[in-house]
């Protein structure tokens, strides 16, 4: 595991842990091949990649990144290796950060921001919409669409999430495009998988309301980004709140950041707080213990699904 964790997680480890500590890169290359036990979280995915590839001896791979779209999860499978994730790790910033995005938009705060920034007095709210009374759809009911739920609720907001299993105040996969005209508020918040790659292209978006926002934390490739471009120039509907974008980061000159109607935060929801590697610390300490019993594992990965 990366060295930066040693002072937080060396104290607390069973005695029946080796650890090894990988300060670059290439010293995470060198110990792969040993580990049985795998925390090798980098900020490049193809280093990680790489890296899990040389771990022949993987028993458990343990991550703190929710999504896991860039990991070799065929050869995951293969080998047997158990996967863990931080799914929920972050929901409540990134929840935090929906709700944000929605009420900027709202109010119109970036003109007030940029008001202040010019020193001039308003006379009137640049934005006037009001949460309560609005309608939000919420595509991906895991921790992260679940905590925005709960959170909406508490601002009247009328929510409607999509999951395969059917029920009160929520549609199926096969049910939401035909009722897309009838939100405010189009929330995304989905893993990245085959079958959510581009869910969000030409026909949805000319499915949606004029006057709706598209909120997307998920993956910038759950968007068919060209196709929102041109509705966003056409205005044919009302902005888009996107924390993820395709590439990252965001080329300077892509006309996504002059588009007046659109809000792009650099993928910075998850990274909006300062408990998540508490957090990330606590569930991987749980699951060394369930590691050594033979106990299943929490937030285990499905290879097959990738979620």
């Amino acid at each position: 595991m990366n060295a930066m964790a040693a002072p937080v997680i060396a104290p607390h480890l069973p005695e029946w842990v080796e650890p090894h500590y990988f300060r670059s890169t290439e010293e995470l290359f060198e110990l792969a091949p040993q580990a049985e036990i795998g925390w090798f979280d980098l900020y490049q995915p193809q280093g990680m990649a790489e890296a899990i590839r040389r771990a022949g001896r993987l028993r458990w791979l343990n991550s703190i990144y929710a999504g896991v779209d860039f990991f070799p999860l065929p050869l995951l499978a293969e080998r047997g290796v158990v996967l863990t994730n931080g799914a929920g790790i972050n929901a409540i910033t990134i929840a935090e950060y929906v709700v944000m995005g929605m009420l900027t938009i709202a109010k119109g705060y970036r003109e007030v921001v940029r008001a202040q920034d010019r020193h001039e007095w308003l006379l009137d709210s640049p934005g006037k919409v009001e949460l309560a009374g609005s309608r939000a759809l919420i595509l991906g009911a895991g921790e992260i669409g679940g905590r925005v739920a709960r959170m909406l609720a508490g601002f009247e907001v009328e929510v409607t999430t999509v999951r395969r299993a059917p029920g009160e105040g929520t549609l199926t996969p096969d049910q939401w495009r035909a009722r897309l005209g009838e939100f405010d508020w189009v929330i995304l918040a989905v893993p990245a998988t085959p079958e959510t790659d581009g869910m969000i292209g030409a026909a949805e978006l000319a499915a949606m309301k004029r006057s709706a926002v598209l909120i997307n934390v998920a993956r910038g490739t759950v968007v068919d980004q060209e196709a929102l471009i041109a509705a966003l120039e056409d205005k044919r509907i009302g902005g888009a709140f996107l924390d993820v974008t395709t590439p990252e980061p965001l080329p300077a000159e892509h006309p996504l950041w002059n588009l007046p109607n659109a809000h792009v935060t650099m993928h910075l929801s998850g990274r909006a707080q300062d408990r998540m590697f508490v957090r990330a610390v606590q569930r991987f300490l749980a699951n060394l213990g369930r590691f050594q019993r033979g106990e299943p594992l929490s937030h285990r990965v499905d290879l097959s699904r990738g979620y």
